[in-house]
């Protein structure tokens, strides 16, 4: 018998969310051990033992045997499924647009997100938000500018590419931007949603069994 997955995740983190649809999506049961970040937990022993990075989401594979970075897991749960192309080039694409995601867009759009609609201090981050707006908008118009010509990311179907740049897109208004701008980002949205097994990002799936971090288990 395999030993189910586990999945350390906080329920708005987009991050977490990639996962969840993913898995669901490939039709992979898990266990979802929720890791309230606003509470410190990611900071605490137990969990610092597993991800010394203190983030998550983390995937146990097996006891004992874990996985952080989402684009990472991404990649590792996609392999050998219709999610990740088998084609060299179009592999390397994805690569692209999830190095792109990390580094281009997830630090202006998921940052701003979770000061302003997690943490409820727009106020207080307005200057730093102010800052963080001109680069998220720069990424926004890079995918806009790509599905005006394309339907998917990569080799016109949909993949974790999508998945990724999905995940914080599609709440991008929670952070302040704009999406109305973006008539190819907003059709898109739709396309990922009408994907098979799709879940909302506050979505708890009946196939989870879910507990708090520092529960026994």
């Amino acid at each position: 018998m395999e030993t189910l997955l586990r999945l350390y995740d906080f329920l708005p983190s987009g991050n977490g969310y990639k996962i969840r649809l993913l898995l669901t999506q490939i039709g992979i049961p898990f266990e979802r051990v929720e890791v309230n970040v606003i509470e410190g937990e990611a900071r605490r022993p137990e969990f610092l033992s597993i991800n010394p990075n203190g983030k998550i989401p983390v995937l146990e594979i097996e006891t004992g045997k874990f996985l952080a970075e989402s684009n990472a897991i991404m990649v590792y749960l996609s392999e050998g499924t219709e999610f990740l192309p088998y084609d060299r080039f179009f592999r390397a694409q994805v690569l692209q647009w999830l190095f792109f995601e990390q580094s281009s867009h997830e630090p202006f759009i998921a940052t701003s997100r979770f000061w302003v609609s997690i943490l409820g201090k727009a106020e207080e981050y307005k200057e730093a938000l102010e800052e963080k707006r001109e680069r998220g908008y720069a990424a926004l118009k890079v995918m806009e500018n790509h599905l005006r010509e394309h339907s998917f990311f990569v080799a016109e179907r949909y993949t974790i590419a999508d998945i990724s740049l999905f995940a914080y897109t599609h709440v991008a208004d929670e952070g302040g931007f704009d999406l109305s701008q973006f008539p190819a980002i907003q059709a898109w949205i739709e396309r990922v949603k009408a994907q098979s097994r799709y879940i909302s990002i506050t979505h708890e799936s009946s196939s989870w069994n879910g507990y708090s971090l520092g529960v026994s288990h």
